[in-house]
């Protein structure tokens, strides 16, 4: 399942298969050499879903590598992993100095029905980030629940992330709560933009952050500087493709080169994450990408 699949669907847990160990994770790894020595705040992560499905999965690894990132974001691909398997992984990403940035930890916030379901994943979800040394949880809102008010919802989301931010406090990791355009999913609750932000701001927490998805943004509503520079002290993440298409800067509407030049004023200093489908090599795509980002930041 890749995460649009996931946000269209939310009807269950998509962590229930793995098998869990009993640790948790205490602590991030070492950020990436390169982009912050190199007078860029931010660093560069690729969400996996998006390119090399067909490969197994160190062969992805060795070419979001060779496009030269060092960072990955997952969905579920370790779902049916053996210990064996998280083993030959995490050995496969330290020889490449890769880190596994976030993984999707759960969904349906927006029903209270479904509360004790998503804690649950975000416990289970904790554990894996300990095997993977993985810093973030992206969470989604979950659909739209016929016949309840909006502000009960929103209050059912708001008291979610409270609950979740007390089983994930103190051991490194961030929850990324992520917004959906209604084109992808009409039925996603967690649309608006504004919203998203004052959610994060009634949680209150260090540990919940914003999932600054620009191509979703954009079709919701656009405005993605000012809401940007208004909230850059919520947003824990973001995710990058043009509109229309998901695919890589350049090829649509959207102007990365102000974006990436207003995240360098800003001192964003967390990920800025490729989720664009290439319209050409993959390798070559991610690269430029990476690279074009690069060169805007420099001058």
């Amino acid at each position: 399942m890749n995460r649009r699949a996931f946000a269209r669907s939310l009807t269950g847990t998509v962590l229930g298969a793995a098998a869990f160990g009993d640790r948790s994770f205490l602590g991030a790894p070492a950020s990436p050499a390169g982009e912050e020595a190199a007078g860029v705040p931010f660093k560069f992560s690729v969400m996996l879903w998006t390119v090399f499905e067909k490969l197994p999965f160190e062969e992805r690894l060795e070419k979001v590598a060779a496009a030269g990132y060092h960072a990955v974001q997952l969905v579920d691909e370790f779902a049916h992993w053996s210990e064996e398997d998280f083993r030959k992984v995490n050995s496969k990403r330290r020889a490449l100095g890769m880190t596994f940035d976030a993984l999707l930890g759960g969904g349906d916030l927006a029903d209270p029905r479904k509360r004790d379901a998503f804690l649950a994943d975000i416990r289970k979800a904790l554990k894996i980030a300990g095997k993977l040394e993985c810093p973030g949880l992206i969470v989604m809102s979950g659909n739209v629940v016929e016949g309840m008010p909006r502000e009960a919802q929103h209050r059912s989301i708001v008291e979610g992330l409270k609950r979740a931010a007390e089983i994930v406090e103190g051991k490194g990791v961030t929850l990324l709560v992520e917004n959906i355009d209604l084109e992808e999913n009409p039925r996603y609750y967690l649309w608006s933009m504004p919203e998203g932000f004052k959610i994060i701001e009634e949680v209150g927490h260090p540990q919940v952050k914003f999932l600054y998805d620009f191509f979703h943004a954009q079709i919701s509503g656009g405005n993605l500087i000012a809401l940007l520079e208004r909230n850059i002290d919520k947003v824990g993440d973001v995710h990058i493709a043009d509109v229309p298409g998901r695919h890589e800067p350049g090829t649509g509407e959207i102007n990365y080169t102000n974006i990436y030049r207003k995240l360098a004023a800003l001192k964003y200093d967390r990920y800025v994450t490729m989720e664009f489908l290439p319209t050409g090599d993959p390798v070559e795509s991610l690269r430029a990408a990476r690279e074009e980002a690069l060169r805007t930041v420099r001058g």
